[in-house]
């Protein structure tokens, strides 16, 4: 017996001895600057969930998470050169004040309640400038908020900061904005993060918010969710409103969540989606129905369910080895998952269609729309500088990047409205080539019953900076935006190591909820999702 207690108080010794040298070596490595993550709640991969459980069990409050991811983009989006966030609000935290003391009165947490959101800098706010990634609009502050950021902030989302994008959206391969430059890939800052929404995606990929919203034309949300390894989603066009987001083809935008879980994209689908009065697109019965798109997702959502994988999108020359074995492995995934695969799935003239339904120009006329509506609200004191009056004031100060001087050509060469033009540029119904495309996708999923299409977002992985010439493999483009369908982009696995692909879910107009059951199910099933190396825990 007295051996025993001997060792035991030697053992309990060595435990404080180790136990001292351990704190000892940890307080050694800890710098002042990072003291705010040293804390219960890390903000690295935290989700909507994970956040509201910290504020419920006392964990922090508000201010302190608030504080915590202001903590990450200071230390980390300029020392690294990400380039990602452009302006932090500086009301972020007196909202955070709010969302506490209200938290203590009610005991009720909002649907996104203190949830940090990173903006696309063409979302309008009235605190905050919306620059639209460019030096044309430098400096201007909207009137009003944005239909979008509106929503969200009655939901409880805090607005933390706006994110670096492509000049007017006009990229879908990199983003670079002529008033804050180029934004890097967080896995690998000597590539791309596509465009235009990269500052977005970048920014949540490095966990420097849980929410980020970007907009999508043809690629916007969705290439970029697929090089930083997040879910994307593009409604169906006429679910959201547009209202209060700066345009570049109207009749082809839309805006949505980019982040690093399905549902939380869906929890935020719940917030955006809706009718909305000042926007005509949301006019239809399914824009006013209210939908819980988390309330189905469930890991056995693909069980019985078609895909039909569109080989014409990806199996060509150019694809890159790396990306095609990611896919093949999909499909056997969404096999084991119970998926039913109809390979390959073909559309009767799919070339002929996608080719003829191209982007029309209408740049100009809903820009001058745009600029016409800001200047008609700002009050002469509401704003201290001139704002942009109109697109040709632009052209003719030359205030646009150089290697955007196509896309301004493109837009100025067309005088007319969108309904003038022939074919009108207009909506799905309007525009035959938009409704013969979709007639023909639906066609064919009728046909072999199908639920979804998949391919990857893109064929090729991310390009290097600065290289403009390689495969871009962007699969984006070429169904959604023209049919108005919803796509749903969600990590597919990563090339060369460290690169991110997307597997793309494809369904009929306004069976959005039913990409989300899947997309979870597949996400839930192979968990590709992993986060940046260059963006750890603050310690």
């Amino acid at each position: 017996m007295r051996i025993q207690l001997n060792i035991k108080k030697h053992k309990i010794f060595f435990q404080n001895v180790l136990y001292f040298f351990v704190l000892l070596g940890l307080n050694s490595c800890v710098s002042p600057v990072y003291q705010s993550e040293k804390k219960s709640f890390l903000a690295v991969e935290s989700n909507i969930q994970l956040l509201h459980s910290a504020l419920e069990n006392n964990v922090e409050n508000c201010e302190q998470i608030t504080n915590i991811f202001i903590a990450r983009i200071n230390a980390y989006d300029e020392s690294t050169k990400l380039n990602s966030i452009i302006l932090l609000n500086p009301n972020a935290i007196k909202k955070a004040q709010a969302l506490d003391k209200e938290y203590l009165e009610t005991n009720k947490l909002r649907a996104l309640h203190c949830v940090p959101v990173i903006l696309k800098d063409n979302f309008d706010t009235a605190d905050m400038p919306t620059e639209a990634g460019s030096i044309a609009l430098k400096g201007s502050v909207p009137p009003d908020d944005a239909f979008m950021v509106k929503r969200l902030r009655e939901a409880g989302a805090i607005i933390i900061a706006k994110s670096n994008m492509g000049e007017w959206a006009f990229s879908p391969y990199n983003t670079i904005s002529s008033t804050h430059g180029e934004t890097l890939n967080a896995y690998n800052l000597e590539y791309v993060p596509a465009g235009s929404s990269g500052g977005t995606a970048s920014a949540i990929a490095a966990s420097f918010g849980i929410i980020g919203m970007g907009t999508d034309t043809g690629n916007s949300i969705r290439g970029p969710a697929s090089h930083l390894a997040l879910v994307g989603m593009r409604s169906t066009l006429g679910l959201t409103s547009r209202d209060g987001i700066v345009p570049l083809v109207l009749n082809r935008d839309i805006a949505g969540p980019l982040t690093r879980s399905v549902e939380d994209a869906a929890k935020v689908l719940n917030v955006i989606a809706g009718y909305d009065v000042d926007d005509p697109m949301t006019h239809n019965k399914y824009a006013k129905q209210t939908v819980d798109y988390t309330k189905q997702l469930n890991v056995n959502a693909l069980r019985g369910v078609r895909l039909g994988v569109l080989r014409e999108m990806f199996d060509t020359d150019s694809v890159d080895w790396e990306v095609l074995d990611l896919m093949e492995q999909a499909i056997t995934d969404l096999k084991s998952a119970g998926a039913i695969i109809v390979d390959p799935f073909e559309i009767k003239n799919f070339d002929e269609l996608s080719q003829a339904t191209g982007f029309c120009s209408r740049f100009k006329y809903d820009l001058n729309n745009y600029l016409n509506s800001l200047n008609k609200n700002h009050s002469v004191n509401s704003f201290k500088k001139t704002i942009l009056k109109s697109f040709q004031d632009m052209v003719n100060q030359k205030q646009y990047l150089e290697h955007n001087t196509g896309a301004i050509k493109w837009a100025a060469a067309v005088n007319k409205s969108p309904k003038n033009m022939q074919p009108p540029c207009v909506d799905v119904k309007g525009d035959f080539r938009r409704k013969q495309f979709l007639e023909a996708v639906l066609k064919a999923m009728d046909k072999n019953n199908i639920d979804a299409i998949i391919y990857p977002s893109w064929s090729n992985p991310p390009r290097h900076i600065g290289d403009n010439h390689s495969p871009h493999g962007n699969n984006s483009p070429i169904i959604a935006p023209h049919t108005g369908q919803p796509a749903i982009t969600v990590p597919m696995g990563f090339t060369k190591g460290s690169l991110p692909a997307g597997l793309q879910f494809l369904a009929r107009p306004y069976d959005d909820v039913k990409l989300f059951e899947y997309a979870y199910a597949y996400e839930q099933l192979t968990q590709h999702r992993k986060p940046p190396e260059l963006f750890p825990a603050l310690q």
